[in-house]
């Protein structure tokens, strides 16, 4: 299992357990737990980035909205009004623990350039250091369709290896990779051998499913970067796995062939 010695960690919190079971407004109850969890991470000396779902999500409400729309022009506008939403509801919550957050809104295009790359690769550092805790988010309200990441599960692994990630933590409403009885796999070691357990159903509010997150989990651990599927509804997976301990699926980097 991933060991005590993580320090930068990557954490993406999906729609599904940032949003009320109705999916129209923001779950504030859950936003308090994950914010004291991560506090705990923060005091321990971790630094922690956040890849957060959920401007859609906070927007439907605001908007008299029941579902997500199919329409781009009409996503877009739910995401620009519950950004903000979003953004002021981490703000509340981490103040509680003392805790500063700052929002940076990429798109495809500013992973694309070098300089872009640079840029937000400096800007994150310097928030590290400073005790802040970034909270990242795809800019959907300018994003068109070809310059989108597509979903959080590929923007969190970009952001693991833009920021020389020690651990990437993907949260998601089950408990990881399940196997054809419905059991949460503990450990995969070989990716092509689990593909066929992965299911295609998402959540009403999710543009990704497993299918999106092993994808995630393939560009991390090519990259050095262990991974972690996890429930995001049971709390201590987030402590639990920056320990160690037992959390969802756990998917260590690839042997080097030299090292075996």
């Amino acid at each position: 299992m991933a060991t005590a010695a993580h320090k930068r960690i990557v954490l993406k919190f999906g729609s599904g357990i940032l949003a009320t079971p109705r999916g129209t407004n923001l779950d504030r109850r859950q936003f308090a737990r994950l914010a004291k969890e991560v506090a705990v991470l923060v005091s321990c000396g971790h630094e922690v980035i956040i890849v957060s779902s959920g401007a859609v999500a906070a927007g439907l409400g605001a908007l008299g909205l029941k579902d997500r729309p199919e329409e781009l022009a009409s996503r877009q506008a739910c995401a620009a009004v519950g950004q903000g939403r979003l953004m002021s509801t981490y703000t509340d919550h981490f103040a509680k623990h003392e805790i500063t957050v700052a929002q940076l809104l990429l798109t495809h295009r500013d992973m694309d350039s070098r300089t872009s790359y640079a840029n937000i690769r400096n800007t994150v550092a310097r928030l590290l250091a400073n005790r802040v805790v970034p909270i990242v988010n795809e800019n959907d309200t300018v994003a068109v369709e070809e310059l989108k990441f597509g979903d959080n599960d590929s923007l969190s692994a970009a952001v693991a290896i833009l920021a020389n990630a020690n651990l990437l933590i993907l949260l998601t409403s089950v408990d990881g990779l399940l196997d054809a009885k419905g059991r949460t796999i503990p450990r995969v070691d070989d990716l092509d051998s689990v593909t066929k357990f992965v299911r295609q159903e998402k959540g009403r509010l999710s543009v990704g499913g497993m299918s999106t997150k092993l994808q995630a989990v393939r560009a991390a651990v090519s990259a050095g970067i262990p991974t972690v599927v996890a429930s995001g509804r049971k709390a201590g997976q987030i402590i639990h796995a920056a320990s160690g301990k037992p959390a969802g699926t756990y998917f260590p980097p690839p042997v080097p062939l030299n090292a075996q």
